[in-house]
């Protein structure tokens, strides 16, 4: 019986230890990544219009990068 949870365990460490080792970008997939349209504000514009139209309807303005409440108390 201890041989059979000595095993199970070994597994699942292994299985654990081998779960990120995955991780990062590798050489042939950085021109991908490196197009405009992958950029997180690939569309100024439209994120500028998405902004404003949230800024207008919620009454405050700067939610993305700093505090602050649209009722003047920041």
């Amino acid at each position: 019986m201890k041989y059979a949870h000595r095993v199970t365990a070994i597994a699942a460490i292994s299985v654990a230890l081998s779960a990120c080792s995955g991780l990062g970008v590798q050489p042939w997939e950085r021109g991908v990544l490196a197009r405009p349209d992958m950029a997180p504000n690939s569309a100024p514009m439209t994120n500028a219009l998405d902004d404003h139209i949230y800024f207008s309807k919620e009454a405050s303005s700067g939610g993305r990068s700093f505090a602050g409440g649209g009722c003047g108390c920041n």
